[in-house]
């Protein structure tokens, strides 16, 4: 399950030149940013530039077809990012920067493990954790929500120690690792080496078309293809959509299928963890607190996770200006860099989740631990801040994704589920109508 976006490639002779629109002579690839003194491009951009006035009046109006064309006029740019719930839409990256020159701009010392921090993240989840489970013990029935809230963060926690044990920036020692991942993983009924493959991938081919194995968009051809499932789709993408990691756990975790012969080992490994946890400690929270507590206790804080896990997720990589693109289009460095989103949240959750949503770094480097991720998101900030796309979460910035990016269009990365099949997406429709612009 992802949101895979266009193909839509940038051009940029220097760092120093600002972007302005225009699209390429080649092929209706959708809209680009290059700079040109050929009077004939120039021509282009100025009707190009007559063309970005009027949709100025449009990008105000959040969730209407907007161009995920990134303009050069700074009014115009803030207008996009008042549209989609930005903060910054950063600047594309000129073709010629590479991962390498990226990561080398970052400081040594973010790269090194601690382990008294390591363990210090670790104390921070169980603790809270274990207060979110005494919250949901003694509160009244109306106090709940909030509990399960707290807890479900809480158990986030757990995920993201895991995530850095997978990226082998957790520990000096893989076996250690290893053994702190699985069980990390183990109250979310994750099996870790299974996530772990699968995600590797999505560091290897981030918005890349088809191959990344986070959230992808849904392919017309797809969509046209399965009547009997659009409406499921239709609600996956749209009002179900920050719980859709749940389809996407089931549906790449638990088929040894899915994996290469010298995988298949760890794999099942990993499966005969969360099996064992399913068959012994279910039972053991239902035999102490009975279903009612089972619901209460796992599952509640449970779908807390899944909600964090979905969004989190969609938010790092999909917008209406951010392009996935085909193999041979594909550019390392601005996939990572421009094509990951900043986003701040309430502190309480980033503590919680030990700063996870400081994500572009992480998507420059995944060795960088999770402790080090503020540190290196300054340093890139500092040196590279015009081409980062950042974000505070808001209802706007949700709205965007849930009511807009839907299926795959290679000229304008995304067409909104209601252009496609606007008698079946009365969800959409609902959800645009009802859902607050607040950003």
């Amino acid at each position: 399950m992802s949101c895979r976006l266009a193909d839509f490639t940038f051009h940029v002779p220097a760092p120093a030149q600002r972007a302005v629109c225009t699209r390429r002579l080649k092929a209706p690839l959708g809209m680009q940013c290059i700079r040109s003194g050929n009077p004939l491009q120039q021509g282009r951009l100025s009707r190009q530039r007559l063309f970005c006035k009027k949709v100025s009046k449009v990008v105000q109006a959040v969730a209407l077809p907007v161009s995920p064309t990134i303009p050069d006029d700074v009014e115009q740019r803030k207008q996009m990012c008042e549209s989609y719930g930005f903060t910054q839409i950063g600047v594309p990256l000129p073709e010629n920067v590479t991962l390498k020159d990226v990561m080398d701009s970052l400081p040594k010392k973010v790269f090194e493990i601690d382990d008294i921090k390591a363990w210090k993240s670790v104390l921070i989840s169980v603790t809270s954790y274990a207060l979110g489970i005494f919250m949901i013990a003694k509160s009244p029935w109306y106090l709940l929500p909030l509990a399960w809230a707290w807890t479900g963060t809480a158990v986030t926690g757990f995920f993201v120690i895991g995530h850095d044990c997978a990226h082998k920036s957790f520990s000096r020692n893989k076996l250690v690792e290893d053994i702190i991942g699985t069980l990390a993983f183990l109250p979310l009924i994750y099996p870790y080496e299974p996530w772990r493959f699968k995600h590797d991938r999505h560091h290897a081919k981030t918005n890349m078309l088809l191959e990344d194995t986070a959230w992808q968009p849904i392919m017309k051809k797809e969509f046209d293809s399965k009547p009997v499932f659009r409406k499921g789709i239709i609600l996956g993408y749209g009002p179900f959509r920050t719980w859709m990691s749940i389809a996407h756990w089931l549906a790449w975790h638990f088929d040894l299928k899915k994996f290469r012969p010298n995988e298949v080992g760890r794999v099942k490994i990993s499966l005969a963890c969360v099996f064992a946890f399913i068959a012994i400690g279910w039972p053991l929270i239902a035999y102490k607190t009975g279903i009612i507590g089972w619901l209460k206790f796992w599952f509640m804080p449970w779908m807390g996770y899944h909600f964090w896990m979905s969004t989190f997720t969609m938010v790092h990589h999909t917008a209406p200006h951010v392009p996935f693109k085909n193999l041979d289009e594909w550019n390392a460095a601005q996939a990572q860099l421009g094509g990951t989103v900043h986003c701040n949240y309430p502190r309480w959750i980033e503590i919680l989740c030990h700063d996870i949503n400081v994500h572009i770094p992480h998507h420059i480097s995944p060795r960088i631990p999770s402790y080090n991720l503020r540190a290196a998101h300054q340093s890139l900030q500092e040196n590279w801040g015009k081409y980062l796309n950042e974000a505070n979460w808001n209802w706007r910035l949700m709205k965007t994704i849930m009511t807009t990016c839907h299926v795959y269009s290679k000229e304008q990365n995304y067409v909104a589920f209601d252009d496609v099949a606007p008698k079946e997406s009365l969800p959409i429709k609902f959800l645009r109508t009802f859902m607050p612009d607040y950003a």
